[in-house]
């Protein structure tokens, strides 16, 4: 023992001879050489007083290390600052010393799986902003575990609906030539602009995530300009199309019933269209109680697989049947030449319309964990790409198909009342009332992801007020009077549907033109490059794009006229 002693006295200590204090850090990561070249090396006086130096050594040089706490998830995806706890255990506290709720103090206590010597726990301390601790209560930013599956099914979800059959209705304007050139660009177009809404969910160099398209939009335009070019766009394809979802589905309840009546020969009288409306919003309302985006993955998932089966049964169906008598394909232009110029851009504005979901792919984001290493911007334009050749697989059909089997015949209101129209005595029932359920379910299904920024914007008012989540009962009554607003409008302003050029033209830069803008503002690419040309040629022919659409949609209301049947819902 002498002996040993006397050799450890003679050698001199090296790194790895020195005893190591307790730290947070994995050990792989003490003697990596990101941190042997820091200032995490300190000199005694320095040392840290929160944890003892190691046994002075009787010769060689003195070192020691100071603890580091234990690295977040990442900068943009937990941006609390780091209060001293245990190390399996850290204190997560808001500033304003409100309480986080336990299950988003778990969910930083577990050990990140990404951690390396890459990932220098230094560099992210360094980067840590302070994040506003009320989105762990919000509904869309309460679960961040989704996943590439939950983006494509509330993409999916969310980018195709009913507004995708009155497509063909634009063809009868625009001819064969114009229309699928027309409607390809537009599609390219959104494309591109949700590739941009995707990469501009998370900053990188500042460390945040814009959670909500409204976010976004003051960050990048300031909040006074933000809420006057963005807000009522959001609102109404949010609250509105609640509302229009309340009109479709509960016509349809009523044609279903109709239908299923007529194969039975039953002798039940009908509900009126009010009462059907109502027994709608009843089923919606119920299921808006689920409490978070995640957590109505599911119901999205048959929103989508409903949608994706009710389009492909309307083109079948009219192609099969084939085309009509005497259907010409020649374009309608009729009367001056003002009224051929917006009639045509009335038809784009119901192009546009059909491409809807925008505002909603930053809050599908928003609940997807992400890191330095993995950012959810992988996964989601995985589920974007997914969902979108599905769509494009659905639209192109419905547009070209039922332009060829119906021509200048089909209907203002699109290819669902064709189907009635034209082929309910040559038609099976069951296909009808096949159909009819398809496009219930999924105007309910797409009535929970489009309501579900209201919720989060209704309950944000309450939580930045009282700093504390909403309780469940709050959460039943703000849902609930949601839904039945949505039901007294629907009620008040049945003929909304026939406003879908004008719509189609107020919400177009929320989906074609913001995008570009905020690309400009925040990733600033070099001046004159193709993308520094690219959005600001998308960004302003979009905006003229935008006036002239609403300008032709006014034109064409005021020389059709419209009726303006308050209260009375047919």
């Amino acid at each position: 023992m002498e002996e040993i002693k006397d050799h450890a006295r003679s050698k001199p200590p090296t790194q790895s001879s020195v005893d190591s204090p307790p730290t947070s850090s994995p050990s792989s990561l003490i003697h990596s050489p990101s941190l042997a070249r820091s200032p995490l090396l300190q000199s005694p006086d320095q040392q840290s007083p929160d944890h003892p130096a190691a046994p002075k050594p009787k010769t060689g040089p003195k070192i020691s290390f100071i603890s580091i706490p234990p690295p977040s998830h990442s900068p943009f995806m937990s941006q609390t600052p780091y209060v001293p706890g245990t190390p399996d255990r850290p204190m997560t506290m808001p500033p304003s010393g409100a309480r986080t709720p336990m299950a988003y103090i778990r969910s930083r206590n577990l050990t990140p799986r990404f951690l390396t010597p890459l990932g220098s726990p230094l560099r992210k301390a360094l980067r840590i902003t302070k994040l506003d601790p009320t989105d762990a209560w919000l509904p869309i930013t309460e679960s961040r575990n989704g996943n590439a599956y939950y983006a494509a099914f509330h993409t999916l979800c969310s980018g195709i609906g009913i507004q995708a059959l009155i497509l063909p209705v634009a063809f009868t304007i625009l001819g064969w030539a114009w229309g699928v050139i027309l409607l390809t660009l537009a599609f390219i177009w959104q494309l591109y602009t949700l590739y941009l809404l995707v990469n501009l969910h998370e900053d990188h160099e500042t460390g945040v995530r814009y959670s909500r398209y409204m976010q976004l939009a003051n960050a990048t335009f300031g909040e006074r300009l933000g809420k006057i070019l963005a807000l009522f766009p959001t609102i109404y394809l949010s609250a509105g199309t609640c509302i229009a979802l309340i009109i479709i589905g509960g016509s349809t309840s009523k044609i279903f019933f109709q239908v299923v009546c007529a194969s039975t020969d039953c002798k039940a009288q009908t509900l009126t269209v009010v009462e059907w409306y109502l027994v709608f919003t009843s089923g919606a309302v119920l299921l808006s109680q689920l409490p978070n985006l995640n957590s109505i993955a599911g119901i999205s998932l048959v929103g989508a697989i409903t949608a994706v089966g009710y389009c492909t049964t309307i083109w079948l169906v009219s192609v099969t049947k084939g085309r009509l008598p005497n259907v010409s394909y020649n374009p309608i232009r009729i009367g001056s030449e003002v009224s051929k110029i917006f009639d045509v851009l009335n038809a784009l504005g119901i192009i546009s319309f059909a491409f809807r979901g925008h505002n909603l792919i930053l809050e599908i984001q928003a609940t997807m964990p992400s890191s330095e290493k993995h950012p959810s911007t992988v996964p989601m334009w995985k589920g974007v790409k997914v969902s979108y050749t599905i769509i494009a697989m659905c639209l192109f059909p419905l547009a070209i198909g039922g332009y060829w089997a119906y021509g200048h015949l089909i209907p203002p209101s699109g290819m669902l009342p064709a189907l009635f129209v034209y082929h309910s005595q040559d038609l099976a029932k069951s296909v009808q009332a096949l159909t009819c359920v398809l496009v219930i379910i999924n105007a309910l299904s797409s009535f929970q992801i489009y309501g579900m920024p209201t919720f989060d914007e209704l309950e944000s008012i309450y939580v930045t007020r009282f700093k504390k989540p909403c309780s469940w009962w709050l959460r039943v009554i703000i849902r609930t009077s949601f839904g039945f607003t949505c039901f007294f409008v629907a009620v008040a302003i049945p003929f909304l549907a026939s406003l879908a050029g004008l719509v189609g033209g107020i919400a177009l830069p929320v989906t074609l033109v913001y995008p570009c803008f905020m690309w400009i503002k925040v990733k600033k690419p070099k001046f004159y490059s193709f993308q520094w040309w690219l959005n600001w040629g998308l960004g302003i022919l979009g905006t003229c794009l935008s006036g002239l659409l609403i300008a032709a949609g006014v034109y064409v209301i005021i020389d059709n006229g419209i009726k303006f049947n308050f209260f009375k819902p047919e």
